[in-house]
This record gives structure tokens, C-alpha cells and sequence, in this order.
């Protein structure tokens, strides 16, 4: 594999937008048909909790089918989140979501180290009273932090596991083998794609928000144009993670088992 240069951080997030472009309705729709699952798996008792994270890996295939079919002039249907579902490599995706479970669930124990547990706490619902957070507001912002820097290492390695095991036929240890070194290679391409969407995810919705507040006074407006900003920006960096993938792998040759039975008819 080629090194890739950091440049090329930057144009996987105009790629990520050009893809949306072409077919922002029905990316929009496919990413509001996710959310509403999960809100619905959250009613759940105790699974609800715990599917969503173990399912990251299955539903971010039904993103990456969909740009890999945009990009072939196809349209993306909502019935693409149930593509990984059909496929063969379904049981090792779950596998590796219950890896992703796994490892968030250790990086935020071990955080409890920095603020005696609150961070812990907070993620998993323990019920604390707004003072508590107040008081341990500094302590918790460490605890994030330290939680940020020990996913690192495991974020590298899942990045491009799912693809790999779907689209490449890799099993998991071999797919989580491969991405780590891959994105440790591309390493600063990947550090300028994550400081540009720190930029345009969070700066920029900020600078927005504090705008209309200061025109309008209401925090009602803030929300109303944030809302849609967000489902955008959100759907956007969704199809960025496409061309991360395209521009070491290249484009995949079959993309699932049988994408044009799934997904090019409608329900």
C-alpha cells in the first residue's frame, strides 16, 4: 500500500460531500430510518442499552453500501439497512459490535481512575443529581479525556474492520490486523480528517448557534436551524467514511453479496 498523504484527510470530506449531493434525500431518509430503530431498540429494558453499541458495526455497512451504490448511479433505498443483515459476514459484524461493546466499556471503567467514578456513573445512567456533576465537572472533563486517548488505539483497529470482514471476506482478527496498521500508516491523512470535522461538526454548528441567539434571543430558533445543520453534518460524515475506505482498498468489486436484488427496489 501506498502512503497516503495528509492531504488527502481533506478531500475525503469533499468526497463525503459530493456524495451527499447526489442523493441527500434518501441519505437522509436511510439516516433517520437508523435513528428511529435505535430510539425504538432503546425502549427495550437492559438489551436496549447494549444492542446499539454491538450493532455499530452492522449498520455502518448499510452506509457504506449505500455511497458505494450512489457512486455507481443507484438508488439508495431504506431497506439497505437491513443489507448486512442478508449477508454472510453478518455473525462475525456482531462479533466485532461486541468487541466495540467490550472495548467502550473498558476505556470508561478504566477513566474512573481520573474521576472516582462519575464519568462511569453518568454513562451508565447512574442517576446522579446536578450538583454531583458540577462539583466533579473538571474531574469528568479528565475522565473524558483519558477515555478519548485509551479508545484511540481500538478506534484504529474497528475503523475499517466492518468493510474488511463485508467487502473483503476477511475474518476478524485478520480485519482488525489490517486496519490498525492501515490507518497507523495513513496516520497524518487521518489527523487532518478528524481536526477538519472538529471544525465543521463542532465549531462551526457553535458559531452558528451563538449567531442566532445573539439576533433572535431565543433558543427555540437555535434549535430549529440546528436541528436539520446537525442531521446533515451527521449524514455527511457518515458518507465520508466511503472514500477513507476506497482510497487504500480501492472500490469494492461486488459491494454485498447481491446489492441489486437488496437495495435497488424499493419496500
Amino acid at each position: 500500500m501506498e502512503k497516503i498523504p495528509a492531504k488527502d484527510g481533506w478531500l475525503w470530506v469533499k468526497q463525503g460531500f459530493s456524495l451527499f449531493r447526489k442523493q441527500p434525500a434518501e441519505m437522509s431518509t436511510l439516516f433517520l430510518s437508523y435513528m428511529f430503530l435505535m430510539l425504538a431498540l432503546g425502549l427495550i429494558p437492559v438489551l436496549g442499552q447494549i444492542m446499539p453499541l454491538i450493532l455499530i458495526p452492522v449498520f455502518a455497512m448499510s452506509f457504506m453500501q449505500a455511497c458505494a451504490q450512489i457512486e455507481k448511479g443507484q438508488r439508495v433505498y431504506p431497506n439497505l439497512l437491513l443489507i448486512a443483515f442478508r449477508d454472510p459476514a453478518r455473525n462475525t459484524l456482531l462479533k466485532l459490535g461486541l468487541l466495540y461493546l467490550l472495548a467502550a466499556t473498558l476505556v470508561v471503567a478504566i477513566s474512573a481512575l481520573a474521576d472516582g467514578g462519575i464519568f462511569w456513573k453518568a454513562m451508565m445512567g447512574g442517576g446522579l443529581e446536578a450538583k454531583d456533576l458540577e462539583s466533579a465537572a473538571g474531574s469528568m472533563r479528565m475522565a473524558m479525556l483519558v477515555a478519548a486517548a485509551l479508545y484511540v488505539p481500538a478506534a484504529m483497529a474497528f475503523w475499517y474492520a466492518a468493510p474488511l470482514i463485508m467487502w473483503q471476506k476477511m475474518p476478524l482478527g485478520k480485519a482488525l490486523f489490517y486496519s490498525f496498521f492501515t490507518v497507523r500508516r495513513a496516520g497524518a491523512a487521518f489527523l487532518l480528517y478528524a481536526l477538519a470535522w472538529i471544525v465543521i461538526a463542532v465549531m462551526v454548528p457553535t458559531l452558528i448557534s451563538l449567531a442566532i441567539s445573539l439576533l433572535t434571543g431565543s433558543i427555540n430558533a437555535v434549535i430549529f436551524i440546528l436541528l436539520p445543520i446537525s442531521i446533515i453534518l451527521t449524514v455527511v460524515m457518515y458518507c465520508s467514511f466511503y472514500p477513507t475506505y476506497t482510497a487504500v482498498f480501492g472500490k469494492p468489486q461486488n459491494g454485498s453479496s447481491d446489492p441489486a436484488q437488496a437495495s435497488d427496489q424499493p419496500y
